[in-house]
């Protein structure tokens, strides 16, 4: 009679079987977030690492604030003269 494989899986696990835990072990990455961007085909067989999408990116924005003369936007709205 032939053994049946053993694919290395439990039809029960016990919570000793997982081995000890650790409390909040990924917690510093999930405050860190992640920005995620699907790109088209196109696009990543031009730029295939994320470093060079980010020189890409950036090269973009220095070229668009040197042509309009106006700096980065920042995240808070300016004052105006009425507000």
């Amino acid at each position: 009679m032939k053994k049946a494989k053993h694919d290395g899986l439990r039809r029960v696990y016990r919570r000793s079987d997982l081995g000890k835990g650790v409390r909040g072990k990924y917690l510093k990455a999930y405050r860190a977030g992640t920005n995620l961007v699907l790109l088209r085909p196109e696009v990543a067989a031009v730029f295939p690492t994320a470093a060079a999408v980010n020189d890409a990116l950036s090269s973009l924005i220095e070229v668009a604030e040197h042509s309009t003369g106006q700096a980065r936007r920042s995240g808070r709205r300016a004052k105006t003269a009425s507000g």
